[in-house]
């Protein structure tokens, strides 16, 4: 079964960076190249939003505007992972982070347009 597992999140302060990891298991080597990788977010009484996405190639990137300049979005194809780096947090950037795979061609930054999700990775920013 194929399931993204994050991990990386925890407590900083603001300013601070933090770098999370999503594998994508059971999925051959090959076929993690054919998917495309994002990240999504929900804060406690909000709706889940897009954050990063990046397409099965790399070659291609969306980012939210509430992040661009701060969070990097990255793959390692070959260990089947996505990557987002994130710094110069700030508080507003608390949240319950969500990687999710699309058999897809380009970067989707719609939820239904993604096939499998992680259980999500807490990050808390303190003033």
């Amino acid at each position: 079964q194929v399931q993204p597992v994050e991990s990386g999140g925890g407590l900083v302060q603001a300013g601070d960076s933090l770098r999370l990891s999503c594998v994508l298991s059971g999925l051959a080597r090959t076929s993690f190249s054919s998917y495309s990788m994002g990240w999504f977010r929900q804060a406690p009484g909000k709706e889940r939003e897009f954050v990063a996405g990046i397409s099965s190639d790399a070659g291609k990137e969306e980012m939210a505007e509430a992040v661009k300049g701060r969070f990097i979005i990255s793959r390692d194809n070959i260990w089947r992972t996505a990557y987002l780096q994130m710094n110069s947090l700030k508080p507003e950037d608390t949240a319950n982070y969500y990687c999710a795979a699309a058999f897809h061609q380009g970067v989707p930054t719609s939820e239904n347009e993604y096939d499998y999700w992680g259980r999500g990775t807490q990050v808390t920013v303190s003033s």
